[in-house]
């Protein structure tokens, strides 16, 4: 399966994901303020894109292909550990 493509599917294509959206449904532990500062200060690696750097209210997002990602490598990480957990054939 291709993370991206699938995420094209759920977000009907759009490029850049609204940061509260992400936080709904990928962080629904976390509220959509502190999903975004969370990523600001690197505890979160995704980067925000601001679809107006010159002001501070302007909309932040993540682009598709980052979250597709990130999601990609929460996944590896998963795999690894339980692998490491329970190696395959035993």
């Amino acid at each position: 399966m291709n993370t991206a493509f699938l995420l094209m599917a759920q977000y009907n294509g759009k490029a850049i994901i609204p940061v509260d959206v992400v936080a709904r449904d990928y962080f629904p532990h976390l509220s959509a303020d502190k999903f975004l500062r969370k990523t600001l200060l690197g505890e979160i690696k995704l980067p925000v894109v601001r679809i107006d750097p010159g002001t501070q209210k302007s909309a932040k997002g993540i682009h598709l292909s980052d979250l597709a990602r990130y999601l990609d490598d929460r996944r590896n990480a998963a795999i690894k550990e339980a692998n490491q957990l329970f190696p395959p054939g035993s």
